[in-house]
């Protein structure tokens, strides 16, 4: 299934017309749903993964309605061709309200993003990382690729994806301030950064330059690398303290206190990866935060120059919660858990220390990076006819 998935992903960045695009993003849909269920001997896992069912089937019925008002407006589903043939309209509107419902499901957009912290929770920690860092991502572009066919006939989507950035931000940080499991807390954060993804994807949307975009791209890419780390460190530990032991407790800040002096690896890779998403210098998540509110201000709006504001200290906020999981895993008296942990197996510390020093080089050199994101960028600008 994992492969499966990672395979109908690059399907649906290939998809061509909106049909297809939907086909691909059902089936990612239908293999993450057995991922998320994987432990299926156990009530909340199960419970995780028809939640999720249900949420992204209702999602997806929302992508097809709005793919049957593209075709009765347009008589294409070509993506090129859409733009070519889109009028302004109720309908071509509604289709656009739709897709963002619809792909927003995936995307955790507020207040679609119940499922998130259940699936992400109960998942095996691996496919937590996977969901967290590169599905949810997905789904995003998918979004994309279906408002950019439709910009053409009015820039209302650019506020749109502003206004849903800023309530993801706070929602996800609030949300994520009053947990004690760890990868309940990892998730809820995934929706914060979904937040500043979409501030910097609706700056472009809004006032049509590319540094937006660029910024929203670099750290969309970011937050994977950094999400996949800190999911994997924490699995790390997880299964270390927990799973080796026999039991499936959930994970917990008090469970890691102490857990540096028996593995310095995992406490590192999990310190850098909350970090750096919490955007401290010079780890990547600070450049491509950094990136997008240059793109804020550069625009010289008064809203977004204050939106801007509102983002750098959600990211402050964000460390919150981020420190304590730093303070628990550097204290001087390990826990029962550290004490009766088994010893972390040489190749889960391998992932964890390759992306720790991705996540240090990307700061310390953000442009090594620019090939894929300036093109990106300027590609996506070029669809809105910028």
């Amino acid at each position: 299934m994992l492969s499966a998935m990672t395979g109908v992903m690059i399907g649906l960045g290939c998809a061509s017309d909106l049909f297809n695009l939907w086909i691909w993003f059902e089936a990612m849909a239908i293999t993450s749903y057995l991922l998320v269920a994987f432990y299926r001997d156990q009530s909340p896992s199960l419970e995780a993964g028809l939640k999720y069912l249900i949420q992204s089937a209702v999602g997806s019925v929302f992508v097809l309605l709005g793919i049957g008002l593209v075709f009765s407006q347009t008589g294409t589903l070509e993506l090129v061709n859409i733009k070519l043939h889109a009028t302004l309209s109720p309908i071509t509107l509604a289709a656009g309200g739709l897709f963002i419902i619809g792909f927003g499901v995936k995307t955790a957009l507020v207040p679609m993003h119940t499922w998130l912290p259940d699936a992400h929770s109960q998942a095996p920690s691996g496919i937590s990382a996977m969901l967290s860092g590169i599905v949810i991502e997905a789904g995003l572009v998918a979004m994309l690729r279906s408002l950019v066919a439709l910009l053409s006939i009015t820039s209302i989507w650019g506020p749109v994806l502003i206004g849903f950035g800023v309530v993801n931000m706070l929602v996800g940080n609030l949300l994520a301030l009053g947990q004690i499991e760890v990868k309940r807390l990892l998730a809820y954060s995934s929706i914060a950064h979904v937040g500043y993804m979409l501030l910097g994807l609706g700056i472009t949307f809004y006032v049509g330059n590319s540094a937006g975009a660029q910024g929203g791209l670099f750290h969309l890419l970011n937050h994977g690398l950094m999400k996949g780390l800190a999911f994997l460190s924490a699995g790390s530990l997880l299964y270390t303290l927990h799973i080796a032991v026999g039991d499936h407790d959930p994970l917990t800040i008090q469970d890691l206190a102490g857990a540096a002096k028996r593995y310095p690896i995992a406490a590192l890779s999990l310190s850098l990866a909350v970090f750096s998403l919490g955007g401290l210098p010079p780890l990547a998540g600070f450049m491509s935060k950094w990136q997008i509110f240059l793109a804020g201000i550069e625009t010289h709006n008064a809203l977004i120059i204050a939106l801007i504001a509102f983002a750098a200290l959600n990211s402050v906020l964000s460390l919150a919660y981020y420190a304590p999981l730093v303070n628990a895993v550097y204290r001087l008296k390990p826990s029962e858990a550290v004490l009766a942990g088994k010893r972390l197996p040489l190749m889960m510390k391998i992932p964890l220390i390759v992306l720790a020093l991705a996540i240090i080089l990307i700061g310390i050199w953000p442009n090594t990076m620019a090939w894929l994101t300036e093109p990106a960028g300027s590609a996506l600008l070029a669809g809105l006819g910028g």
